[in-house]
């Protein structure tokens, strides 16, 4: 059994506030703790802000001229607010995008080998790390040799899954791997992200509108609201959370809620008072 409160915490986000182009405010005194070698679930739905937290800690927000103008963030307890991103991928922090961002012009397997880019460990190392890769995915072993702009959405995400393992990461910053895929796909992904979690002690940050999922995955999780964490606790009590259940699950105690009876309840959720 993971437990949170005993392990060494690997990332601290520091109540944090990000601006975009120096007037719109998304983030408003965001906080939470990742602890080393756990799944952390950053859940709510779209727009709530849980892309611009992984950008803000991968320190990819000035491409879209966002900052963060309040708090810190914190890395094996040193500040990496202002570091490069790249300086941060060194130091086993990578971050897995949304929509799933492959080299539709390579190879299945030459999209795998660009992320040993930054490693000095030597051709052997890197050959027995693809062959982990491609135990983890076995699909993507059968489609080495095709284009990766012809293979499925599925295969997409496990590539670009695949490409970041290959940097020997500490971190994965994981965002919204089950988005455009079908619900055996979604399982498969989340049953994967497990199965690395376990055997590489790879820790994951994971930004992810399917709270049902998330939660049965993750052993911790952070619920986000307009920019603002609004709950937060270990995974298996986000589920029986009466609120979480209600609004997040559809499902309260009388059973499943029609979807007229969910959107009655946005407007009177006890922290959106």
């Amino acid at each position: 059994m993971f437990d949170a409160e005993t392990k060494e915490t690997l990332l601290d986000v520091n109540n944090i506030e990000v601006i975009y182009n120096h007037v719109i405010l998304v983030l408003k005194g965001v906080s939470l703790t990742v602890p080393k070698g756990g799944i952390t679930a950053l859940l709510g739905g779209n727009g709530a802000g849980k892309t611009t937290t992984l950008k803000a800690i991968s320190n990819l927000l000035a491409s879209e001229r966002g900052e963060v103008t309040k708090g810190a963030i914190t890395y094996q307890g040193q500040d990496i607010t202002a570091l490069d991103p790249a300086a941060l991928v060194r130091r086993g922090v990578i971050q897995v995008m949304e929509g799933r961002h492959c080299f539709e012009h390579l190879t299945v397997e030459e999209n795998l080998l660009t992320g040993a880019y930054t490693r000095r460990d030597g051709t052997a190392a890197i050959k027995r790390d693809l062959e982990m890769v491609y135990d983890y995915f076995p699909r993507l072993r059968e489609r080495r040799k095709s284009q990766a702009g012809y293979t499925s959405g599925g295969e997409q995400q496990m590539t670009a899954m695949g490409r970041a393992l290959m940097s020997r990461p500490q971190m994965i910053l994981l965002d919204e791997p089950s988005m455009g895929l079908a619900p055996q796909l979604v399982e498969q992904i989340f049953q994967i992200v497990k199965a690395v979690n376990e055997g590489e002690g790879v820790t994951f940050l994971l930004a992810e509108q399917n709270t049902n999922v998330a939660l049965r995955f993750a052993h911790q999780g952070y619920i986000l609201e307009n920019g603002r964490v609004v709950m937060e606790g270990p995974a298996a009590q986000l589920r029986e959370n009466p609120d979480v259940k209600e609004f997040y699950l559809g499902m309260s105690d009388a059973g499943r809620k029609s979807f007229r009876d969910v959107r009655s309840y946005r407007r009177r959720k006890r922290w959106l008072a």
